[in-house]
């Protein structure tokens, strides 16, 4: 069996394009026990997002983990699912839809938009063919995720290199490190908030809750909860907010050691126990709801904090398909691309140089 992936039939005088591929973790294909099995398998088994012993954890993982918790995960995200299928891939398709037509409006030259997952499908081999069949030359690798985390966006490169590990023709790469603190990104959280606000009045206090890491990362230099703080002081500010109006917290703890502090369960009971009027929850490092805020915050959390004394409890959706969202993913796609796209590209001459490199080509030997 050959080690490298065949190549996408080529042709010359082939317009190239620039692809951009957005990353995202993934999702079961299913809301079922068989489904999240798989899909928590293959999650679980990433050495950037567990770093136990590999012979502990997998007996741990297969014995355990796999035994019991599939069925449990599988009625959660039955109670999320859509008629279209998991909230997560929903919006990140529509993302990548709405992604291609913002830049097919500020540039002229050719170039392709797809959307990969570190686990689950489509899944990043899927994505990269599609980009290369495309004739995509040199391509963007756009992780989903505000907050650099070794186990989010260093997971995903991973993932795109170990598809690139077994292809011959390797395009150009580039990625997106993180944009925590990118103005775009900031503007359209803040619109978000405030077009919350505007319909439902403000809170008493704003809970901004990030995904959890365990503490270790932290000290071993993983520089995620200091981009989340970053994040949670610029939106702050933006809204205005003094520090008795706000409050970080960081939610999805796992198991018995040590994660990020304060746990955002805690943080909600507290508040509940104080009883606080109403709260607003927003999730700044999630670009598309999916099962972490729609039944872990949405439902979870509001269980938590008013069965505490608290009052009312409202998720502020993340950003999604909002339009502010988009355009700054628009902006920082572009500030990433320069010099691999332009606005001066004309069609028909590179037609034109397409036909004369085909022809040079033909009289050298080539066969197309």
């Amino acid at each position: 069996m050959p080690y490298y992936n065949q190549e996408p039939k080529f042709q010359h005088g082939g317009q190239l394009k620039v692809g951009i591929l957005l990353a995202n973790l993934g999702t079961p294909d299913a809301p079922t026990a068989q489904a999240l099995r798989r899909y928590l398998a293959q999650f679980l088994m990433d050495r950037r997002v567990v770093e136990i012993p590999r012979f502990i954890w997998c007996w741990i993982l297969y014995c355990i983990i796999l035994v019991i918790r599939p069925k449990k995960s599988a009625a959660k995200y039955a109670q999320v699912w859509t008629k279209e299928g998991s909230p997560l891939l929903v919006h990140a398709q529509k993302q990548a839809l709405l992604l291609r037509g913002f830049l097919g409006q500020k540039i002229n030259s050719p170039f392709a938009v797809e959307l990969g997952m570190s686990y689950g499908n489509p899944g990043m081999q899927s994505a990269i063919d599609k980009l290369r069949a495309q004739n995509c030359d040199r391509i963007l690798v756009f992780p989903l995720y505000p907050q650099y985390a070794a186990s989010s966006t260093a997971s995903a490169l991973d993932a795109v290199w170990r598809v690139l590990l077994k292809t011959r023709n390797v395009p150009a790469i580039r990625s997106i490190r993180h944009y925590h603190d990118h103005p775009a990104y900031i503007s359209a959280l803040a619109n978000s908030v405030r077009e919350h606000w505007k319909i439902n009045g403000k809170p008493t206090k704003l809970v901004m809750s990030f995904h959890g890491l365990p503490k270790f990362h932290l000290m071993k230099g993983d520089p995620y909860h200091c981009e989340c703080h970053i994040t949670a002081r610029l939106l702050t500010e933006a809204l205005g907010l003094n520090k008795d109006e706000y409050t970080v917290a960081f939610q999805s703890r796992f198991g018995k050691q040590e994660w990020l502090k304060p746990y955002l369960v805690n943080t909600l009971a507290d508040l509940g126990k104080a009883n606080t009027k109403r709260i607003d929850v927003i999730c700044p490092g999630f670009s598309s709801d999916c099962l972490e805020t729609l039944e872990e915050i949405a439902m979870e959390g509001k269980e938590i904090f008013t069965s505490a004394g608290g009052g009312e409890f409202h998720y502020i959706p993340a950003l999604n398909e909002n339009e502010a969202w988009i355009h700054a993913m628009t902006t920082i796609a572009l500030e990433n691309l320069q010099g691999w796209v332009s606005t001066d590209w004309d069609r028909e001459q590179a037609r034109k140089d397409a036909e004369m490199t085909k022809l040079r080509a033909q009289a050298l030997g080539a066969n197309q």
